[in-house]
């Protein structure tokens, strides 16, 4: 069997948490945001953890 290779798109976009957790960065805040609220754009700061539907799937691409 070959090596599984990451899907490098994927590792760029995700990382793990200590705990194990899948990270995401918030979309919506790249381009167009003069007319978004300050506290909209406050909000989309950061990371997120990604949804439990889409975990197994990201974690696939994830594994090396």
């Amino acid at each position: 069997m070959p090596k599984v290779k990451t899907k490098k798109s994927a590792s760029k976009r995700f990382k793990m948490s200590a705990a194990g957790k899948i990270l995401r960065t918030q979309a919506g805040k790249r381009h167009i945001n003069g007319y978004k609220p300050r506290g909209r754009k406050r909000n989309l700061r950061g990371t997120t953890v990604v949804t439990e539907a889409d975990a197994p799937r990201v974690a696939r691409m994830l594994q090396s």
